[in-house]
């Protein structure tokens, strides 16, 4: 089985770039230390602290290769060559909800870097691969959790 692509902005390969560089560095030396606390407090069979450390070490390096494999299979999406004609991976949108009224600005992402409290919705997730595709004007109707919600695409930019 292939590995799966991951499609990351610029934003998205730098921040997960500094977060391996984090786990790699600190986060791995805190670890350490903390295992040769541990163990200078002597019998390891009953000791917590030292349990605890192994626990998170294993974590981190999951975390690591994770990072990793992520990395190794990014593609970048060169925000500067994105059409915005149409709703695509890499562009913001404005859309406005028919029945409320609200407007929302996303910008659609791969799953990798989606965040939507900073507004950035992945291109699998049910509103951003609705949008997909879509022009300034027209209303897409989506389907989520909670039924359907229309929404009028208002404007596609960088």
């Amino acid at each position: 089985m292939g590995k799966k692509e991951v499609l990351l902005t610029y934003e998205g390969l730098k921040k997960l770039e500094e977060e391996l560089e984090y786990l790699k560095g600190e986060k791995r030396q805190e670890i350490a230390d903390r295992i040769k606390q541990a163990l200078a407090f002597g019998d390891i069979s009953e000791n917590s602290e030292y349990d605890e450390a192994k626990t998170e070490q294993a974590q981190v390096e999951a975390q690591i290769i994770k990072l990793e494999n992520m990395l190794k299979n990014a593609t970048i999406i060169d925000e500067e060559e994105v059409d915005t004609e149409v709703v695509n991976l890499g562009t913001k949108v404005k859309i406005l909800e028919i029945k409320s009224k609200e407007e929302y600005d996303y910008q659609i992402v791969g799953s990798a870097e989606a965040d939507p409290t900073s507004n950035r919705i992945s291109n699998e997730s049910p509103v951003g691969s609705a949008l997909l595709g879509h022009k300034a004007g027209e209303t897409v109707e989506i389907e989520v959790p909670g039924g359907k919600i229309k929404y009028k695409v208002l404007e596609i930019y960088k």
